[in-house]
């Protein structure tokens, strides 16, 4: 099934090929929806809801009465595991509060101060899957920032129903309002506002292509946390590692869509031919089998290396978002990876722990953006302001250096502003 095991002796790109952010649509269509939605509110947002989900209420907004249906609907061993994961996920992100600081000198006070957003749009994907994961690594930071309204949206199909489990898991995260929306006009309602939809300081959470685009073309508009491609991950691992493992893993990013990419880097030939073989056994045995088997046959890669700081060398280059060390001495590796979402360490270690429960987020860079892009965290809804307090004596003191600056770049009226109030004085 998977593509032939590759020997490392080309480069990077040529190795890995060039990803795409995402599937090729009309960005017409997205322009169209986004217009309409901000030119006409409610109305258009309606027409989109019937048009592409074939839902439409006169009320959109999830209700009392759903949510206690929820709670009923799922058992109680759910919820208590849904409290654990909250726990861990609060803990982890309550550690990335920011703090402001103050620079005082005896005539001057320089410093910063960090504020929340006021208001969050929160995007839950409901197409193939629900997933009530995305709702407490998006809310949860959200509302450790100190957002005071965290709205989320979600398509529904045809019955107008919300999964009960992700129901449960917004109103334990704290989500102050969940619409029956999805796609680009979601991010419209969000980014626009309309007569029931609050208008977003910030929208975060992974969509298809449609809401992917919407959200890049909102930009500006209002804050987004990332343009998310499909999902990946690149496993590095040793002759110790199981090869069943290892192909378990490769295959839980390739059931998420038929664009995923599962890469395996080793530096044991045995290994590559016995996952190679795993691959194909667990395959078929998958729910979304049909879609895993796509995503192996055309992004799936093994790669055999020399050694495991040549695998990590060649990792560094692709810059996965989800990246495996499945080695027996990971932390020994561990500063010398540069570009990567989320690594996972060690042999029991599996992606799926920081999907749902370790804490960590699993809003991730892909495409290549951890190079330079961080995962979603509690400052993805914090603003930094600065502030400058200077008395008369700390302006005189400084006066001469700022007006020469100002004149260096020719702005004399820069320049102006202080020597005139130096004269006043």
């Amino acid at each position: 099934m998977i593509t032939p095991i590759i020997y490392a002796n080309e480069s990077a790109l040529k190795l890995f090929g060039a990803r795409e952010e995402d599937a090729k649509i009309n960005e017409d269509i997205v322009k169209e929806i986004l217009e309409d939605i901000k030119q006409n509110g409610d109305t258009a947002l309606k027409k989109y809801c019937k048009k592409f989900d074939g839902f439409c209420e006169d009320n959109l907004k999830v209700s009392e009465e759903e949510y206690k249906e929820a709670f009923a609907a799922v058992p109680k061993s759910y919820f208590k595991m849904l409290k654990r994961a909250i726990k861990n996920i609060s803990a982890f992100h309550k550690k990335q509060l920011k703090k402001g600081f103050e620079i005082r000198k005896k005539n001057s006070v320089v410093g910063q101060k960090v504020t929340p957003v006021s208001c969050a749009g929160v995007y839950v994907p409901g197409g193939t899957a629900a997933y009530p994961s995305t709702v407490l690594m998006n809310v949860i930071p959200a509302k450790i920032a100190g957002v005071k309204n965290v709205v989320m949206v979600t398509p529904v199909k045809a019955d107008g129903k919300v999964k009960p489990e992700v129901l449960v898991a917004a109103r334990l995260c704290g989500a102050d309002s969940v619409f029956k929306i999805g796609g680009a006009q979601a991010i419209a309602a969000l980014a626009y506002g309309t007569e029931t939809v609050p208008k977003a300081d910030k929208i975060t959470g992974p969509g298809n292509a449609y809401v992917a685009a919407a959200k890049k073309l909102v930009y500006g508009v209002c804050g987004i946390d990332m343009i998310a491609g499909p999902s990946e991950i690149l496993v590095i691992a040793d002759e110790g590692a199981n090869p069943n493992c290892v192909a378990a893993d490769m295959l839980s990013q390739a059931e998420h869509d038929k664009l995923a990419s599962a890469v395996l880097i080793t530096n044991s030939l045995s290994l590559a031919n016995s996952v190679a073989k795993c691959l194909n056994t667990r395959c078929n045995n998958l729910l979304r089998s049909d879609i895993a088997k796509e995503s192996i046959i055309n992004n799936g890669k093994i790669i055999v290396v020399d050694s495991i700081d040549k695998a990590i060398e060649l990792s560094n280059a692709y810059a996965p978002e989800h990246l495996e060390l499945c080695v027996s001495n990971p932390f020994d590796y561990l500063e010398k990876v540069k570009n990567a979402g989320s690594i996972f360490m060690g042999y029991t270690t599996p992606e799926a722990v920081g999907d749902y429960y370790a804490g960590a987020n699993h809003t991730l860079p892909t495409s290549g953006t951890a190079r330079f892009s961080s995962p979603l965290g509690v400052e993805d809804f914090l603003k930094i302001t600065q502030y400058i307090y200077y008395n008369p004596a700390a302006l005189y003191a400084a006066s001469a250096d700022i007006v020469q600056f100002a004149r260096s770049e020719g702005l004399t009226a820069h320049a102006e502003s202080v020597s005139v109030r130096i004269k006043n004085e």
